[in-house]
């Protein structure tokens, strides 16, 4: 099943390569590398583009996730059944890998938190509530998005690795090692794109979130 591995994180990796935030500011004549954080995801995105452009980025970044995840599925549900969502998961690694490292952009993409997101949500959908409800709570009380994503991140993997060793993953137990070891690479592939952020935070000159739209 190897190559089913790598066929599924690929299709993952070109389904992650379509970042919205990124086109939306080239319509407006903004080139999100060179604003704000310079970050291509929602929150810049929304920072300095507005609210509805931020949301449409969000929902797109989550929904590319079930794109893969479905094509995934397409090609594979009959010749894996009982390990089809073990490649979807994949499938949620490659999205991730390909909105943080678009190679169209030399790899200055997202840092794929609406991706993890959706690659929660499709994979595990009872660990949703908890690291979202983490991550709105803190993203509202503190306005740094960063620490509401970085506390949600370690959140997830907590989650996962309680629910698995419970019984309440949708893998045979064989392959829970393998999605434990995926979902470490991307709660702390995440955490490393925040790397700035968390120095930031540090210092206490992190940018606080706001949905006003930047003057440029």
């Amino acid at each position: 099943m190897i190559v089913a591995r790598v066929v599924s994180a690929v299709i993952g990796y070109i389904c992650g390569l379509f970042l919205l935030g990124y086109f939306i500011g080239k319509k407006e004549n903004v080139d999100l590398h060179n604003v704000g954080s310079g970050n291509v995801g929602m929150t810049n995105t929304a920072r300095s583009l507005g609210a509805k452009a931020g949301a449409a980025t969000l929902i797109s970044d989550v929904c590319k996730v079930f794109v893969a995840m479905f094509v995934v599925w397409l090609i594979f549900h009959k010749a894996y059944a009982d390990q089809i969502r073990l490649l979807e998961l994949y499938a949620g690694l490659g999205t991730v890998i390909g909105h943080n490292f678009p190679i169209y952009m030399k790899g200055k993409g997202g840092k794929g938190i609406a991706c993890t997101g959706g690659t929660l949500l499709g994979f595990c959908p009872i660990a949703v509530p908890v690291s979202l409800g983490i991550f709105l709570l803190l993203s509202v009380i503190t306005r740094y998005v960063s620490l509401g994503s970085i506390i949600g991140l370690l959140s997830m993997l907590v989650q996962v690795i309680v629910l698995g060793e419970t019984g309440h993953l949708p893998v045979p137990d064989a392959y829970l090692p393998e999605v434990y070891v995926i979902i470490a690479f991307i709660t702390v592939l995440g955490i490393v794109r925040h790397r700035a952020n968390i120095v930031r935070l540090v210092k206490g000159t992190e940018n606080k979130f706001s949905l006003h739209k930047k003057e440029q």
